[in-house]
């Protein structure tokens, strides 16, 4: 007899399941930077919109896809129609790409999370130069937290065509990451449905205490102001629909396969229409609840950075033009530096080439996502936090679970169509696919720990994005270096868009290929079966 397929042990196990899956990396620093770019208040017209005209329609057909077939993604779209198989061969191929790539930022928060119980926090100060007579020049010329990112994190290599090796403690990181995922999903769902309660209610649990913490800094009101604020002009912008269109496809999972997978471990009877609101709503106010705790650091660490500009301002002019201590303060600022300029001309021009040019707006303006928010805007603002070792641990342990989480979806969309094949787990047992798929993706990830390997996931993820069909708002494809403290931007090299032209096919061309493959055999099987004359 065929064996009973398993189930979550109750209904609350899969809604947990798909918050933990849905509620990722991108609710805390993909959304912030689409409010900062669109308009603060006014990008959440579109993005609410978006939310009901596609997100929850979507959500609901794949629950409802994944429930009623109770298969995998492949098995699902076979059952619907055998040239869709196809279909469900390229999501396995996509959520492929993904798995590796999203572990590797599971291997830096790991990273980072090891590096937070020093103290001094190791990217609060800019190491010594060769001779130890002062600090590292190009250190000095970025920022101690771009430093330690780009050169201790990645040790990024200076263009995309020179590999390096492979850096042995990044390495051991990923190994980490992904041995963390085998035991979370040894079992399946039996293994699944008892950690998706910690990695789903933990980030909320550091995001409110985070949020305390953070609405109670100096300028976390300037971030607020910032978010809130609304441009209405930027509802006419089409940008800002798409991208909110884009935000709620990627923040909720939609086409990986991986809800498909979590709802074909349910009873024929649960209300998938339910949770499917359930779980976008939830999503979607995370997003908005992160984005304030987000903009209350981000506030504090603009208003940190605009008076720090303003005191060596000061300090410069006290200095140049000797005058008492506590004479120059920021609110007289200006109206001294015209004073100084019209009475000592000669004097003034020469300091002048040295004086910073400080405004809040512009540090609020400045636009960043994806890992120079988590990993350079963040830690920027922790290290002037007082404790400042607790808030980095309590940080990445937050992205550390919401990494997990995800990523338990993830390796479901692969996972379930392998299992339910019959050639397949009739050979091998679920425990052994599950390690096998951990570590050849773990093999194959290795490639992201050389020193061109941040380079290779910004081509993984861009074809990620193209095989679904959809612009993140990252095309032109542009690659950024780090080189001399500068972020340089250029394009990609033709190598590396053959690359990502590869990848792209390896996924949607499973479509028309299988399609073509079905067509072929079953013209055969009405070839055998014809009837003799």
């Amino acid at each position: 007899m065929e064996k009973a397929r398993p189930q979550w042990g109750n209904p609350l196990q899969f809604v947990f399941a798909c918050i933990s899956y849905a509620v990722g990396l991108g609710n805390v620093w993909r959304f912030p930077y689409l409010c900062q770019m669109y308009g603060g208040g006014s990008f959440l017209v579109p993005y609410v919109i978006m939310l009901i005209v596609e997100g929850m329609p979507l959500l609901y057909l794949e629950l409802a896809v994944g429930q009623r077939m109770r298969q995998g993604s492949i098995g699902a779209w076979r059952t619907i129609s055998p040239y869709l198989s196809g279909v469900g061969v390229a999501s396995v191929v996509v959520s492929f790409f993904l798995a590796m790539y999203y572990n590797v930022i599971n291997a830096w928060g790991f990273w980072y999370f090891f590096h937070s119980f020093q103290d001094p926090l190791p990217w609060s100060i800019c190491p010594l130069n060769g001779n130890r007579t002062g600090y590292d020049e190009e250190c000095e010329k970025a920022s101690s937290t771009q430093y330690f990112w780009y050169r201790k994190t990645l040790n990024i290599s200076p263009s995309i065509q020179e590999n390096g090796g492979v850096q042995w403690e990044p390495a051991l990181c990923l190994t980490l990451a992904w041995l963390m995922v085998y035991l979370c999903i040894l079992r399946g769902t039996e293994s699944t449905g008892k950690v998706v309660y910690f990695t789903a209610s933990m980030p909320y649990c550091v995001l409110i205490i985070y949020l305390v913490r953070g609405l109670t800094l100096h300028g976390a009101t300037n971030g607020l102001m910032y978010m809130f604020t609304p441009k209405m002009e930027q509802l006419a912008n089409p940008k800002a629909w798409i991208n909110a269109a884009t935000q709620i496809f990627f923040s909720l999972g939609l086409g990986f396969g991986s809800l498909i997978a979590f709802a074909s471990y349910n009873e024929p009877s649960n209300n998938c229409q339910k949770h499917a609101i359930i779980v976008s709503i939830i999503n979607s106010s995370t997003s908005i609840f992160a984005s304030i705790v987000t903009f209350s650091i981000y506030g504090f660490k603009a208003t940190f950075n605009y008076e720090n500009c303003l005191n060596k301002v000061i300090l410069l002019l006290t200095n140049s033009f000797d005058l008492e201590d506590g004479f120059l303060t920021a609110s007289n600022l200006e109206e001294m530096k015209d004073y100084l300029a019209s009475t000592y001309p000669s004097k003034y021009s020469e300091v002048f080439p040295h004086i910073r040019n400080c405004s809040l707006e512009s540090e609020l303006n400045t636009a960043v996502q994806g890992t120079g928010l988590a990993f350079i805007v963040y830690t920027e603002a922790i290290k002037n936090m007082e404790v400042s070792q607790l808030w980095s641990v309590l940080y990445f342990f937050m992205l550390l679970m919401l990494g997990i989480g995800s990523m338990l979806g993830n390796t479901a969309a692969i996972l379930t169509p392998l299992t339910d094949s019959k050639v397949i787990s009739s050979y091998l047992p679920k425990e052994a696919i599950s390690g096998l798929v951990c570590l050849i993706s773990c093999a194959i990830g290795m490639v992201f720990t050389m020193e061109a390997g941040n380079y290779c996931i910004s081509t993984t993820t861009e074809s990620s994005s193209l095989s679904l069909g959809l612009d993140r708002g990252d095309l032109p494809l542009i690659l950024s270096l780090f080189s001399q403290g500068q972020l340089v931007t250029k394009d990609y090299p033709p190598h590396a868009l053959a690359v990502i032209g590869l990848l792209v096919a390896s996924s949607t061309m499973c479509i028309p290929l299988v399609a073509l493959g079905t067509f072929i055999r079953n013209r055969l099987k009405m070839g055998g079966s014809a009837p003799v004359a």
